[in-house]
């Protein structure tokens, strides 16, 4: 499970839900009772169908990510492999007769809104940020046929789609070499990296939504989806990696950190806003968790990990 998985699932549990969890390369940080954990590669047709038979929802989280240096490196057509598997899973949930699905897109898929926040009627008003160029339209694609499971196949299926903005958590991919920016100043703040080095100006501005809440967006459209419908999930607020370093540097005692900033480093697009307003309206669901203790929590679970696997436990 990777992090949007890892904590939804005890949320699912909480609400009484039986739960089957995909295991793929990554096995969970502890196992949950009442959890059936199963192998797979949803790649392959056979598996998926083996994988949904029987469930009644299925939550659609797996995809290949990047990094700022993957996104720079010019091999997008390796986020084909996302379309594979989001078709297989969606053809394998309609054979099943699976009720709901749940789809986990992304705003990478949005065209540059500079600084308005992007709505979700924005999604084909024009092409995806170059550097997201194709991950951007394979979403769209997915996006697409979404709509058709939902809206012209037979039977209907009732398939629901997210569109997240940054997310970040506890249970995030920490390695340097293939994590997001937040895990990557987290891991620097915490090992107290000196100088502090920043990729990027310090300027760029996301909406980083915590992974709890988008876990509660999924919760939420599970109950209440009929149909087809698709919203952003978002803190529904930006701020700049400069925002971000300073309220880390704070919560960990860091006030002598020396930050360095590396404008010529691998970065995406500068600004990235998005209107929640739409998953307000019709499902009444808001983020709960600020910012500054959405990074506590993070930093509070990192040290814990890091400090587990050096003890060898």
């Amino acid at each position: 499970m990777g992090l949007v998985g890892a904590n939804l699932v005890p949320k699912l549990l909480e609400r009484g839900f039986r739960v089957r969890a995909l295991l793929h390369n990554r096995n969970p940080d502890s196992a949950l009772a009442g959890v059936e954990y199963a192998t797979g590669d949803l790649t392959s047709p056979a598996d998926c169908a083996r994988l949904v038979a029987g469930q009644e929802l299925v939550v659609h989280l797996a995809a290949r990510g990047a990094s700022a240096t993957g996104f720079n490196r010019g091999n997008g057509l390796g986020f084909l492999q996302n379309f594979f598997m989001d078709s297989h899973l969606l053809a394998a949930a309609q054979e099943a007769g699976v009720k709901k699905v749940v789809w986990l897109g992304s705003s990478t898929a949005y065209p540059p809104t500079g600084e308005r926040p992007a709505s979700e009627d924005d999604l084909f008003s024009g092409e995806p940020f170059e550097k997201y160029y194709e991950v951007g339209w394979f979403k769209r694609f997915t996006e697409v046929l979404c709509r058709i499971y939902a809206t012209r196949s037979r039977p209907r299926l009732s398939v629901g789609v997210l569109r997240p903005t940054a997310i970040y958590g506890p249970h995030d991919d920490f390695n340097l070499a293939t994590c997001h920016v937040i895990p990557a100043l987290v891991r620097k703040v915490v090992e107290r990296w000196s100088p502090l080095e920043v990729w990027g100006t310090g300027g760029e501005e996301r909406d980083f939504v915590f992974a709890g809440d988008v876990a509660d967006a999924i919760i939420t459209l599970l109950e209440r989806l009929e149909g087809y419908a698709a919203y952003n999930v978002g803190a529904g607020t930006s701020c700049t990696i400069r925002e971000v370093i300073g309220i880390l540097t704070d919560l960990d005692g860091f006030a002598d950190a020396k930050i360095k900033f590396e404008p010529t480093k691998p970065t995406t697009i500068p600004v990235r806003r998005v209107s929640i307003a739409r998953a307000l309206q019709d499902l009444g669901w808001q983020p709960r968790t600020s910012l500054k203790e959405g990074l506590r929590q993070t930093l509070q679970w990192y040290r814990h990990e890091s400090t587990q696997q050096t003890s060898g436990h």
